[in-house]
């Protein structure tokens, strides 16, 4: 048997070299490669092109993967970049904020300064169905503010009263809240007399949900309009006179029969307010 696949070892082996020696002679005398390396080629032709193919296969997955790796390292590069511009936007809205809030100080100093007050930030609303609240970072520790200070915006447009104390936070229940009132007085958007007499801006529980207070106690002889400007009047010592409440909205008259109150609109959207000024200290004229 061991010789039998010897001898077919050396037939095997003589026939590759005989046809190696055709196909070269082929080659050199007729310049051609000649019938074997044509045989040759016919027979290789079908694994030739299966390499051709898996060749172009192998060359399309690494172009991919090469694409792939490339969007890779530009996605990292973009996510950089927008880590880069949330922190320099972060940035720049705080300085925004603090140029703000440092407007808004300089504004209230021009305006009113005759009044001692101290700067607030509102951190967060108390508001529920009963009442209408804020709460700012000064307390007794480190402020001057005390229970029943007026707080008002930049502008002078009031908007609330200290109601209670803490120690680094106290509680703020705004104009519309139904435990607030200031005596007041209406002025003429038109400029014409102010009409003086002992009303009262107060908050209403039936008009507090639609940021309304109330202007009650009109006299039956004043002429009390819409557009006319509710500002407090300094009675009682409990408010600076002259602070801007809000513009009337339109008059009624109690369902009683007797007197009439009207309808005000805030002279700040308060929901909207972040920084206030707390007044400690202040003269009404005599």
């Amino acid at each position: 048997m061991k010789a039998l696949l010897t001898r077919r070892s050396i037939i095997i082996a003589s026939a590759a070299l005989l046809l190696a020696l055709i196909a070269i002679i082929s080659v050199n005398v007729f310049n051609s490669a000649g019938p074997v390396t044509g045989f040759a080629n016919t027979v290789t032709r079908p694994v030739r092109a299966l390499a051709s193919t898996v060749a172009g296969t192998f060359g399309e997955i690494y172009s991919a993967i090469y694409r792939y790796q490339e969007l890779e390292r530009r996605n990292d590069e973009l996510q950089r970049l927008i880590v880069k511009y949330e922190r320099d936007f972060s940035e720049s809205d705080a300085i925004a904020a603090e140029n703000d809030r440092l407007r808004e100080l300089l504004e209230f100093r021009e305006r009113y300064g005759d009044y001692v007050h101290e700067m607030a930030t509102l951190v967060s609303w108390n508001s529920d169905n009963w009442s209408h609240s804020f709460i700012i970072n000064k307390g007794y520790t480190n402020s001057k503010i005390a229970r029943g200070m007026g707080v008002a915006t930049e502008d002078g447009a009031l908007i609330g009263q200290v109601f209670e104390v803490g120690a680094v936070q106290s509680t703020v229940i705004t104009i519309l809240d139904t435990r607030f009132s200031a005596a007041a007085f209406v002025g003429r958007g038109d400029g014409g007399d102010e009409v003086e007499s002992s009303m009262t801006a107060k908050g209403n529980f039936t008009y507090m949900r639609s940021g309304l207070l109330t202007l009650d106690s009109i006299d039956d002889d004043l002429i009390v309009r819409a557009g006319d400007m509710v500002s407090t009047s300094g009675i009682g010592s409990v408010f600076p006179a002259g602070l801007v409440v809000g513009e009337v909205d339109d008059v009624f008259r109690h369902t009683s029969g007797i007197g009439r109150y009207a309808t005000v609109i805030p002279m700040r959207d308060i929901n909207r307010v972040s920084t206030v000024f707390v007044i400690t200290e202040f003269e009404n004229p005599d």
